[in-house]
């Protein structure tokens, strides 16, 4: 999980979002501090200070990182030809991974999803929240192009399509509250946990066993 590639980022940056990740993970934003970071990385403030002139500036870029992570996770499978439902078990699949395999950053998107919606930023934090939201907005609709696209073809049946695409996401999105890694856990253990929650995500929307067309 802490080895993670963090895309587009220069390796000083990457430690420091990394250790960010896992303090605000564990503390929550308001009670995460710099010097937590800092101890966590075994450094000084200016370190991070040198890269990131507030606690909020940091909090917005490992969101931001978070999502860039996902985007380049599903970017291989999103446009691959064929029936759409299958599409969609690769991007379900691998999105649940990413909240399993990354998930410090996920539990910082999420919360940083909440501060938004509670209002809690200063109003130039909300301006940079607005433009992060809109990102994974973005992410979102590749997902609902995707059930829409398989319920056209027969594939999926469910009512609602904004219903069905946010109890999905709360399906997929659901080990980063109760997902704990094991000592002895291996990728295949992994695997079985994302396959089984992509498989209840998929009968929710209405979709047959999985189709090997």
């Amino acid at each position: 999980m802490l080895g993670v590639e963090i895309p587009l980022l220069d390796r000083p940056r990457a430690d420091i979002l990394r250790a960010a990740a896992i303090c605000f993970m564990q503390r929550g934003y308001a009670a995460s501090s710099i010097d937590d970071v800092a101890r966590s990385l075994g450094s000084t403030k200016g370190r991070i200070y040198h890269h990131y002139p507030s606690k909020a500036d940091l909090f917005a870029d490992v969101f931001r990182a978070g999502m860039d992570m996902n985007f380049a996770a599903i970017e291989p499978v999103r446009v691959q030809p064929g029936p759409a439902i299958g599409r969609w078990r690769k991007m379900a699949a691998i999105h649940c991974g990413q909240m399993i395999r990354t998930k410090p950053f996920q539990r910082v998107v999420w919360e940083g999803v909440e501060l938004y919606l509670r209002g809690a930023t200063t109003p130039e934090q909300r301006e940079e929240f607005t433009r992060l939201m809109q990102s994974r907005d973005a992410y979102g609709r590749i997902f609902r192009e995707a059930i829409a696209a398989a319920r056209d073809e027969g594939d999926m049946r469910f009512g609602t399509i904004g219903i069905a695409e946010q109890l999905m996401f709360l399906t997929l999105n659901s080990p980063l509250f109760w997902y704990t890694p094991r000592p002895t856990e291996t990728d295949e253990d992994i695997e079985a946990i994302v396959g089984e929650v992509v498989a209840f995500a998929a009968r929710g929307l209405g979709a047959a066993e999985e189709n090997t067309r």
